[in-house]
């Protein structure tokens, strides 16, 4: 099986350099027509004369995510110039890092409006194009930072997380017109990692080696609601589970749980909930009802 992406229009975000780069190239050596989309302008223009210099299709489209505006006027010219827009990889970032302690708020503030208002500004701009086309592959930029925590990026730690639940929710809104919503977290020795990793490190977590991930998520038979992680040629899926439980005889007096905390927390046969309104018809069937089924 190869993946195509012949006659398919795809925006990267942050994509004049590191991993959004090579989002870029990789997508555009697979078919795609891609806006290469930076904060600099001029390193959006390189990128996107280096692939056109290959033989693909790109356009430099040099905004900043956490302006709606620019991103609606970013979107519109993607349309304009190719009349439709099939992938979205939110990939711009930046990082703030402090312990919590020492955070400044604005920091903190400025960190989610990229992250998060950023990918929410691209996805807003891009959803009635792909509602009204019936299809659309959108891949968020999630971190294991954010997945597990890390200490330092309580700001980006908490962006990245609520990335994964924009997916959750997205995947489900878009799935009448075949708009598939997945998250990527990837492990990679970029700019904003620089003079972080041992030099070894460095030659192993290349952006190269994060990039097939991408074209994994955005394929025309592509997964909905799905973490894949990816670094050092290594790939994995996160999942966000809930255990079996159980219900207290006495309703859950706090002694009880801790009581049961062995059982409530036994992960054996724990499961992926469909949506998190099955999380609640678990409960309710713990407790004696049952509404359609689980």
């Amino acid at each position: 099986m190869t993946i195509d992406l012949s006659g398919r229009v795809a925006l990267v975000t942050g994509a004049g350099a590191g991993l959004g780069r090579e989002h870029a190239l990789l997508l555009a050596a697979r078919g795609a027509k891609v806006a290469v989309n930076d904060l600099g302008a001029d390193n959006a223009q390189a990128v996107a004369d280096e692939i056109n210099a290959s033989g693909g299709q790109a356009m430099a489209v040099a905004a900043s995510v956490s302006d709606f505006e620019a991103v609606q006027g970013m979107v519109g010219k993607v349309i304009a110039e190719w009349g439709r827009l099939d992938i979205l990889v939110n990939n711009a970032g930046i990082l703030r890092d402090k312990t919590f302690a020492k955070m400044d708020l604005a920091d903190f503030r400025l960190v989610v409006d990229v992250h998060l208002m950023g990918a929410v500004h691209c996805c807003k701009a891009a959803w009635p194009h792909m509602q009204a086309q019936n299809y659309g592959r959108i891949v968020m930029t999630t971190s294991s930072s954010g997945l597990y925590g890390n200490f330092g990026q309580s700001n980006y730690g908490a962006a990245k997380m609520a990335l994964v639940g924009l997916m959750q929710t997205l995947s489900l809104e878009g799935a009448r017109n075949d708009i598939r919503v997945n998250c990527l977290a990837p492990t990679a020795a970029t700019a904003m990692t620089g003079g972080l990793l041992p030099e070894k490190e460095l030659e192993l977590l290349t952006p190269a080696r994060v990039s097939p991930a991408v074209l994994a998520l955005v394929r025309e038979d592509a997964p909905t609601r799905t973490i894949l992680c990816a670094g050092a040629g290594s790939f994995a899926t996160a999942n966000v589970t809930l255990t079996q439980g159980l219900r207290l005889p006495d309703d859950g007096a706090p002694e009880a749980i801790v009581a049961h905390w062995d059982q409530i927390s036994d992960r054996a046969d724990e499961a992926v909930p469909g949506s998190g309104e099955a999380q609640g018809r678990q409960e309710l069937a713990h407790a004696g009802y049952a509404r359609g089924g689980l």
